[in-house]
């Protein structure tokens, strides 16, 4: 297992183990009384199911077991992220806070940037370790 691979699962795990999981536990997301207890109920569990597949697929990189394995673990949480961002207008869905404003950097929305960046990363890193 190459360096970048042990990185980028890495910080695949900061992301969604830990950063996203403290970000929505707020009145904005998990506790917000406005969503139905159900949608919070599904909020709850996906945030719980990535940060179990983030940290599996940490465990499996610290211990240099199998790379791919670590690496399709997190390209599904991150590719399923950005596929539901570019599809939310099918659905309703929206990075806007309910305020109407977002975080953003040049008008794209943090959370793509940075799962977006992630993601490239992963891919990169599943080229290296192809190629060895």
């Amino acid at each position: 297992m190459n360096r970048l691979t042990i990185v980028a699962v890495t910080m695949h795990a900061i992301v969604f183990a830990l950063l996203i999981p403290v970000l929505e536990l707020n009145s904005s997301h998990l506790t917000n009384p406005l969503w139905p207890s159900h949608a919070r109920l599904h909020e709850a569990w996906q945030l719980l199911t990535n940060a179990g597949i983030a940290i599996l697929a940490l465990t499996l990189a610290l211990r240099r077991r199998d790379s791919w394995v670590a690496i399709t673990l997190c390209l599904i949480t991150g590719v399923s992220f950005l596929v539901a961002w570019a599809a939310s207008n099918s659905y309703g869905g929206s990075m806007l806070h309910s305020d109407g404003t977002q975080m953003a950097i040049f008008g794209i929305n943090v959370a793509v940037l940075v799962v977006g960046a992630l993601t490239l990363l992963l891919v990169v890193s599943a080229f290296r370790e192809r190629s060895k």
